[in-house]
């Protein structure tokens, strides 16, 4: 019928199966929704995390509970209980569960099209890189001695996650004293380094960082890629407190609360051609 399409999860467009459960997806107008089933004893960090290739699931997830109860535990280690009729919004870097002995079933509207799959090898996708540095974190540690220094470190990996968390960042994995993050936003990647770098400030190290956005390469639990490659190398040329980012990024950020002030051209070992350089800062101040 015209200006009608009808669905039902009884005969879904793709099903996606996975150890103590499955997921029928169903694409309709510019939605795909998920009836996820999950059999009790399931937990994501037992039965996803060797698929997703993540410690703790990334994506944004809003849905409703049919039935079953879900235990959901935040980045920050905070545990609630998502019940029969419950609406629920869940942020990135959550860890899951089914409490009791009744299945979980539940209808996601977010986050479910690549749930629970793991990325194609070779893949290509579009991102923002970011990575970060601690500046002399070896004088640092030699002055704060070895338990005073991992206390600050700690304290400094908590809110380098947090902001991750809050700016729908992707921890891609740790680089010595940093982080190699991915955002579907340059805007939000750059926010995010700001923060970050003012907030280490506070505890009273100091980082740079160096943010791209260009198409990677999917590899396992890693990217590569020139982007990669470039955003790694943009971040060496940053002094202490100092977020760089590439004309790319600039361009696609320009406006609203970042200001960017030309640091000139640099030529980077393994790019070709000489590439352009800002160092961002937020108008507001911290």
């Amino acid at each position: 019928m015209r200006g009608l399409d009808l669905k039902r999860f009884s005969e879904p467009d793709e099903t996606v199966t996975f150890e103590l459960g499955h997921t029928e997806l169903v694409t309709i107008g510019p939605l795909t929704v998920g009836r996820e089933v999950e059999e009790p004893g399931w937990r994501w960090s037992t039965h996803i995390r060797p698929i997703a290739g993540t410690e703790r699931c990334e994506y944004h997830h809003i849905g409703y509970q049919l039935s079953g109860r879900l235990m959901v535990e935040t980045r920050d280690g905070d545990v609630g209980e998502i019940r029969p009729g419950d609406l629920y919004d869940t942020a990135p870097g959550h860890d899951s569960w089914v409490a009791g002995d009744e299945p979980s079933v539940r209808i996601v509207f977010q986050g479910i099209a690549d749930w629970a799959k793991a990325p194609d090898p070779g893949e290509r996708v579009l991102v923002t890189v970011l990575f970060t540095d601690i500046v002399g974190s070896t004088a640092a540690a030699e002055l704060h001695g070895d338990r005073a220094w991992k206390r600050l470190l700690d304290a400094h990996h908590e809110d380098v996650r947090a902001l991750f968390e809050a700016h729908r960042g992707r921890e891609v994995k740790m680089t010595g004293d940093g982080f190699l993050a991915t955002f579907d936003s340059p805007g939000r990647a750059i926010a995010c380094a700001l923060r970050v770098a003012h907030a280490a400030h506070l505890l009273g190290i100091e980082i740079r960082a160096g943010i791209h956005t260009g198409e990677v390469e999917l590899a396992g639990h890693d990217l590569r890629g020139l982007a990669v490659h470039l955003a790694a190398r943009i971040m060496e040329d940053a002094g202490a407190g100092e977020v760089l980012v590439s004309a790319t990024t600039r361009e696609l950020a320009s406006g609203g609360e970042i200001e960017f002030l030309d640091r000139g051209s640099r030529d980077f070992k393994g790019v070709n051609g000489p590439r352009q350089i800002y160092l961002a800062r937020s108008r507001l101040g911290d």
